[in-house]
C-alpha cells in the first residue's frame, strides 16, 4: 500500500541548487537577505549574489570545480551562504563539517570526502590546522599566516559551471543513517532543488519573511529549510552561530518572525523557561519542530504559552532532508505531517505493507532521496532498495487522512518481557512533569525482563524522584516505567537536537 501526497507534483527544473537560490533572490539587489544576529551586520541580495559569483570565478581560476570537494567548518553566518553557493556554482561538491567536532573527527571527514580546500573561521583555526594535513585552509575574515576568503575572490562567473543536476553531487553531509558511524551522504543538485520546492509547497515561506536561523547550516535541516528555502523564496535569515535563548527571543520579537524553526530541546525551553514571558512574541504563528520526535504534550505546552500552532516535520539527511511536514496553517498533535509533493510513503512490517492503524518501518521514495553513501556500497544497498525506496529505520503509522506519526527509531525500541517500549514515549511523559527540564531514556539488559528502560533527567531545583515517579505512574503502563532515574546536569545531544543515547552514562 503506497501513500501518496495530497499535493500535485513539483516540476523538476534541472537547475543547480545555486541557480535556484539566485532565481529566488529577485530583482532588488538592495534588499537585505542575511543578517548576522550577534552584530546586526547585513548582507543584501546583490552582495550575496556578487560574492557567490566572484568566489565561483576565483575557485575556477584556481582549478577547483567538478570532481573537487570544498569543506566548510564554520558556524552560521552570512558568509556561509557565500562559500556554500560559490563552491556549488563553480561545479564543486561541498562537505559541511560539524563545528563541535574534535580535530580527529574533522580529519576523518576531510580524508573520507577527499576535500581539497577547507574554509573555516578564526576561532576554529587551531582545530582546522591540526586536522587539515595537506588540505589548504582558507579563513573567513583574517588570521595571521592563513589565506583570507577575500583573496579567493576572482572575476565574477556569469553562468553556472555545467552540472548534471540528477547525478552530480552538490553536497556531501555526514550522517550515521539508520546505524553505524557517520557516512558521507551523496546529495545531488536535483535532490536539493526538489526538496526546497517540495518544502515551499507544504511548509511555506513568503517573500520578505524573516526567520532566526540557529539550526546549524552544516546540518541538512538548517541548510535546506532555513538557508536555501528562505533564500529561494525571496525571504531572509538572521543567523546565530549558536543557540542563545535571550538573543533568540530578542531577534524574534525585533524582526517579527512568524515561524520558529527549532528542535525539541528549544520546545522545552519555550514551554518552561521564565524568560519567555519578558518578550512580545505575538508575531509567532507556528513553532515548527524537526530533527527528533517532539512529544505532543510539549508541543501543546508551547502552543498554549505562545498562542501559536505547534507543528512538526520529518526527514533524514538521506532525504535532503524533508519527506513529511505539517502544512502551513494546520496542525495535528503528535503528527509529523503529510507526505510531500512527488513523494511516496510505505509502512513495512517484515517485508509486507502494514494494514490500517498498524505500525511499521517508514519507507520513502521521491526526488529528494539520496544517490547513496560515499564509497559505502554495502551501506547504500542496505538502505536503498533496487526500485528507489529508502528505508528510514523509523517506526511509523499513517492514519486514514494521510497524517504520519513517528513512534520511534526501530533500533532504539526497548523490549520488556516481549512488550515494546518506545524511548520517545517515556521521554515525552517525563517532560510533562514540572520537575523535569529535560530527559532521555534507553534500554539496559535485565536478567528477568530481557531489557528494562532507564531514565536520565535534568531536574529543576528541588526536584524529587518519588514525585517524578508518581507523575509517570498515572501516564504509562507499568512495563514502560523507568527501572531507575538518574539526575544529570545535561542530556548529550547532537547539534541538530537528537539525543545521543550512546553517550548517556553506562551506570544509570
Amino acid at each position: 500500500m503506497i501513500h501518496r501526497s495530497p499535493y500535485p507534483p513539483i516540476r523538476l527544473t534541472g537547475e543547480s541548487i545555486t541557480e535556484r537560490v539566485l532565481r529566488g533572490l529577485g530583482g532588488d539587489p538592495a534588499r537585505v537577505v542575511l543578517i548576522d544576529g550577534p552584530s546586526g551586520r547585513e548582507m543584501t541580495a546583490g552582495a550575496l549574489e556578487g560574492g557567490i559569483r566572484r568566489l565561483a570565478g576565483g575557485l575556477k581560476a584556481r582549478g577547483i570545480g567538478k570532481g573537487d570537494v570544498v569543506a566548510i567548518l564554520a558556524p552560521n553566518c552570512p558568509e556561509f551562504a557565500v562559500v556554500f553557493h560559490g563552491a556549488a556554482f563553480a561545479g564543486a561538491t561541498v562537505t559541511t563539517i560539524n563545528p563541535t567536532y574534535t580535530a580527529p573527527e574533522v580529519a576523518h571527514q576531510l580524508e573520507d570526502s577527499g576535500a581539497r580546500l577547507l574554509v573555516t573561521v578564526p576561532p576554529f583555526l587551531d582545530i582546522a590546522q591540526t586536522a587539515a594535513g595537506d588540505v589548504e585552509i582558507v579563513v573567513i575574515g583574517e588570521a595571521e599566516g592563513v589565506t583570507p576568503l577575500a583573496a579567493l575572490m576572482g572575476e565574477a562567473l556569469a553562468v553556472q559551471v555545467p552540472v548534471d543536476a540528477a547525478v552530480d553531487v552538490a553536497v556531501l553531509p555526514y550522517s550515521s543513517g539508520t546505524t553505524g558511524l557517520p557516512k558521507g551522504v551523496r546529495l545531488s543538485h536535483r535532490n536539493l532543488v526538489a526538496n526546497v520546492d517540495q518544502s515551499l509547497a507544504v511548509i511555506g515561506c513568503e517573500p520578505g519573511e524573516w526567520s532566526v536561523g540557529f539550526l546549524p547550516f552544516f546540518h541538512i535541516y538548517g541548510q535546506t529549510v532555513l538557508m536555501n528555502m528562505h533564500l529561494a523564496a525571496g525571504a531572509g535569515i538572521i543567523t546565530l552561530p549558536r543557540f542563545d535563548l535571550e538573543l533568540f527571543l530578542t531577534l524574534v520579537a525585533r524582526h517579527r518572525t512568524p515561524t520558529l524553526f527549532c528542535a525539541p530541546p528549544v520546545a522545552v525551553a519555550l514551554a518552561k523557561h521564565p524568560m519567555v514571558a519578558n518578550f512580545d512574541l505575538s508575531c509567532v504563528e507556528r513553532f515548527f519542530s524537526g530533527a527528533a520526535p517532539l512529544g505532543g504534550e510539549v508541543g501543546d505546552a508551547v502552543a498554549a504559552r505562545l498562542g501559536c500552532l505547534a507543528v512538526q516535520g520529518y526527514g533524514m539527511t538521506e532525504m535532503s532532508p524533508v519527506s513529511h511536514a505539517t502544512p502551513r496553517g494546520r496542525s495535528q498533535t503528535g503528527s509529523v505531517g503529510v507526505t510531500l509533493p512527488s513523494t511516496e510513503t510505505r509502512i513495512v512490517v517484515e517485508g509486507r505493507d502494514a494494514g490500517p492503524g498498524e505500525a511499521g518501518e517508514l519507507w520513502v521514495r521521491g526526488p529528494q532521496v539520496m544517490l547513496g553513501y560515499h564509497n559505502r556500497p554495502e551501506a547504500t544497498a542496505a538502505t536503498l532498495t533496487g526500485d528507489g525506496w529508502l528505508k528510514t529505520g523509523d517506526l511509523a503509522e499513517v492514519d486514514g487522512e494521510g497524517w504520519v506519526f513517528i513512534r520511534d527509531r526501530l533500533k532504539e525500541l526497548i523490549k520488556v518481557k516481549g512488550f515494546q517500549v518506545a524511548p520517545a514515549e517515556v521521554e515525552a511523559a517525563l517532560l510533562t512533569s514540572p520537575m523535569v527540564r529535560d530527559a532521555a531514556v534507553r534500554g539496559v539488559p535485565d536478567d528477568e525482563a530481557g531489557e528494562v528502560p532507564v531514565a536520565f533527567v535534568v531536574p529543576v531545583e528541588g526536584a524529587d524522584e518519588a514525585a517524578i515517579r508518581a507523575h509517570l505512574a498515572g501516564q504509562l503502563a507499568h512495563y514502560k516505567l523507568p527501572r531507575r532515574i538518574t539526575f544529570l546536569e545535561a542530556i548529550p545531544k547532537s547539534a541538530s537536537g537528537k539525543i545521543l543515547r550512546r553517550m548517556l552514562p553506562s551506570e544509570g
